[in-house]
């Protein structure tokens, strides 16, 4: 399983990005999609993540602001991201829990670097 994300750029405060994470293997079963981020000299924590009927989970810090969303038969996740802040910079991961013989295993995708100008 191979994650490919995209979307990452520089920004303004108050502009806006779209991340883009499409996986790919054969015979893919995915059970949730989702969106890490980790700043300079911080712990990675999560910002979004879906599961394969819709329902949508939000870090406090991004609720109104960034929608994720997915596209089942592409296999691919989207982070639409709003109103972004400075704190917002960071590198952004996609995660896929996907369904590994018996048991469901979590795969990751490179980092795409956000950078919010103030």
């Amino acid at each position: 399983v191979q994650l490919q994300a995209s979307g990452g750029g520089l920004v303004q405060a108050g502009g806006s990005l779209r991340l883009s994470c499409a996986a790919s293997g054969s015979g893919l079963s995915i059970k949730a999609m989702g969106w890490y981020r980790q700043a300079p000299g911080k712990q990675r924590e999560p910002v979004a993540d879906i599961f394969s009927g819709g329902v949508a989970n939000y870090a406090d810090s991004v609720k109104g602001r960034f929608t994720i969303s997915r596209d089942n038969a592409k296999n691919t996740v989207y982070l639409q991201m709003n109103s972004l802040r400075p704190e917002d910079t960071a590198d952004y991961y996609c995660k896929a829990k996907v369904l590994t013989g018996l048991s469901f295993y979590d795969y990751w995708g490179q980092g795409t670097l956000v950078t919010v100008s103030s």
